[in-house]
């Protein structure tokens, strides 16, 4: 049984959101998405909500499972991450996880079980479409798969294939 997550990180933005190049951004991603898609996912930030309306008003299909918001692919501890970037001098996750082994390991393990109920909510063949942010998507990789992914652009993104238990993370453009 293979099911696929498609994990977007989010266009540009301001704060919480969108800039007008980055609504742009996600309307010309959005008409070159695969599509298929069985549900979307948000972490509940706007611009993460944001750029998953304007992939799917672009694609123009029906989610038959609609949007959703799947909390826990949001870290309660934005602040520790923006700091640990600074620490580590890199966005690499390979990078933060030399500087802080212990908060990458719980952050990666939580982020990465938020990613394992999005595909429980899939069945044989379904696809869902996933936006959030950047390193936290690639700590969901890691934690659900064991592999780390490097820093994901705005827009750019994984396709995860899980079947029978064993994972395939391939890269995607923006």
């Amino acid at each position: 049984m293979a099911r696929f997550v498609e994990m977007r990180r989010h266009t540009d933005n301001d704060g919480d959101v969108l800039t007008p190049e980055g609504v742009a951004a996600a309307l010309r991603l959005g008409v070159a998405l695969a599509g298929g898609y069985r549900v979307a996912v948000s972490t509940g930030a706007q611009r993460a909500t944001q750029t998953v309306g304007c992939l799917l008003a672009a694609l123009g299909e029906v989610v038959p499972d609609g949007l959703v918001v799947e909390p826990g692919l949001r870290s309660a501890r934005e602040d520790r991450w923006r700091s640990l970037y600074k620490e580590a001098g890199s966005g690499e996750l390979a990078a933060m996880r030399s500087t802080d082994p212990e908060f990458v390991a719980r952050e990666a393990a939580a982020l990465g079980a938020a990613l394992g109920r999005v595909l429980d909510r899939l069945g044989d063949g379904d696809r869902a479409l996933a936006v959030g942010h950047s390193p936290t998507h690639e700590a969901a990789v890691l934690g659900l798969t064991g592999d780390l992914i490097a820093p994901l652009a705005k827009g750019a993104g994984v396709l995860i294939t899980e079947d029978h238990g064993s994972f395939r993370v391939d890269p995607l453009d923006p």
